[in-house]
C-alpha cells in the first residue's frame, strides 16, 4: 500500500508539473477566440494557423541566433571550466575555498546592477546588437556554475587513475581528454545541457543589448505582446516552437544526463 501511495503521489506531482506545458502546446493549436475564452475551451477544432503566422514572421533568424549564442557559449564554458575544476579538485591550489567562493559570488550580483556598466562598455566597443557580445556574456554568466558542477564530478574520479596516467607519461591535456573525460562524460553532458538551457532562456541582457540583427528566441516571443493586446494562441505556438531545441537536446542526452546528475549521490 505504501508503494502504491508513493506511485500515485509521484504521478500526481508529475501531472501538476507537466500540465502547464501540455496546456501551452494545446493552446498553440487553438484560434485566438478559443484561447481567450473564459471559461477555457476544452473542446475545440485544432488549427495550424498560428504556426503559419509564426513562420510568416521569419522566426528562423531568432532561432539561429539563440542556437549560435547558446552553443558557442556552452562550448567555451566547458573548455574553461574543465581545467579550472581539475585544478580545484584533483590538484587543489592554495586557498582553493576562497577561489570557489569568488566564482560563486559573481552569481550574487543582480543582473540589473551589472547592466549599465556592461551596456556602456559594449557601446564603446561598438558591439551592440552583436551575437558575439551575447556569447561572451553567456559564457561569463554560466562559467561559475559550471566550475562548481564540474568540480563535484571530478571529485568522483579515483586519484589512482590520474596517477597511473602520469606514470605512463601522459601530460595534463592528454590526461583530461583521454582519461578523465570518458569517466566524467555524464557530468560534462549534464553541465553542458544546463548551461545551454540557461543561455537559451536568457532574456534580460538580450532585450537590452540586441535589436534586429542579433535578437534571440525570447525576444521573438515578446513581439506577440503589443498595444493591440495579447495574442495568446500565437504566443503559445511560438513558445512551443522555441522550446523544441531544448527538449530535443535533453532527449538526446537523457541517459548521460541522469547519470551525470546522480554522480556522487550514492557512495
Amino acid at each position: 500500500m505504501r508503494k502504491a501511495a508513493w506511485t500515485v503521489t509521484a504521478w500526481a506531482v508529475g501531472i501538476v508539473f507537466v500540465f502547464p506545458v501540455l496546456w501551452m502546446v494545446l493552446t498553440g493549436f487553438k484560434r485566438e477566440q478559443d484561447a481567450a475564452s473564459n471559461p477555457p475551451a476544452w473542446l475545440f477544432h485544432p488549427t495550424l494557423d498560428q504556426y503559419r503566422q509564426i513562420f510568416g514572421r521569419n522566426v528562423t533568424p531568432y532561432l539561429l541566433n539563440s542556437l549560435m549564442a547558446s552553443g558557442f557559449s556552452t562550448l567555451l564554458v566547458l573548455v574553461l571550466a574543465t581545467p579550472a575544476a581539475y585544478a580545484l579538485s584533483m590538484r587543489p591550489v592554495g586557498k582553493w575555498r576562497d577561489a570557489l567562493f569568488f566564482f560563486i559570488s559573481t552569481k550574487m550580483l543582480p543582473a540589473v546592477a551589472a547592466l549599465l556598466p556592461i551596456y556602456l562598455v559594449v557601446k564603446q566597443l561598438g558591439m551592440l546588437d552583436n551575437i558575439w557580445t551575447m556569447v561572451i556574456l553567456y559564457t561569463a554568466m554560466n562559467l561559475p556554475l559550471a566550475v562548481w558542477m564540474m568540480r563535484s564530478f571530478l571529485l568522483e574520479v579515483p586519484r589512482s587513475v590520474v596517477e597511473a596516467a602520469a606514470v605512463d607519461g601522459a601530460g595534463l591535456g592528454l590526461t583530461i581528454r583521454k582519461v578523465i573525460g570518458p569517466i566524467v562524460s555524464p557530468g560534462i553532458a549534464a553541465t553542458a545541457l544546463i548551461c545551454f538551457i540557461f543561455a537559451w532562456n536568457e532574456f534580460f541582457f538580450a532585450v537590452n543589448l540586441t535589436a534586429t540583427r542579433s535578437g534571440t528566441a525570447p525576444i521573438f516571443l515578446v513581439g506577440f505582446i503589443s498595444s493591440e493586446g495579447l495574442f495568446l494562441a500565437r504566443l503559445c505556438a511560438a513558445a512551443t516552437l522555441v522550446s523544441l531545441p531544448v527538449l530535443l537536446a535533453g532527449w538526446l542526452a537523457q541517459n548521460k544526463l541522469v547519470r551525470g546528475l546522480s554522480m556522487g549521490a550514492v557512495k
